[in-house]
């Protein structure tokens, strides 16, 4: 009798090692989940960019209010019968 508790209690004592130092130990699934919380934040940023960009590219492709904003406000068009007048404040 004393024999199969000793075998069980050392049987036992391995589980828990295993199970604190083990390939799937403790450490190793607190490790993954960090990593995971990690790599969905940086999916949600990228679906974000994602949809902001194809909300863009519906935009290019339904109008040209959205290319002549781009035109005028990144490249400084200006239409023939337009005059450009440029405002600036003083530095203090």
């Amino acid at each position: 009798m004393r024999f199969v508790t000793l075998a069980l209690l050392a049987l036992l004592a391995f589980v828990h090692a295993e199970l604190w130092f083990g390939k799937g130990g403790v450490p190793r699934v607190m490790e993954l989940q960090a990593k995971l919380s990690a790599q969905e934040a940086d999916n949600d940023a990228a679906k974000s960019r994602n949809e902001r960009l194809g909300a863009e590219v519906r935009d290019f492709k339904e109008g040209l209010e959205m290319v002549e904003e781009k035109a005028r406000f990144e490249l400084g068009m200006v239409k023939p019968d337009e005059i450009y007048v440029q405002v600036t404040t003083p530095k203090p």
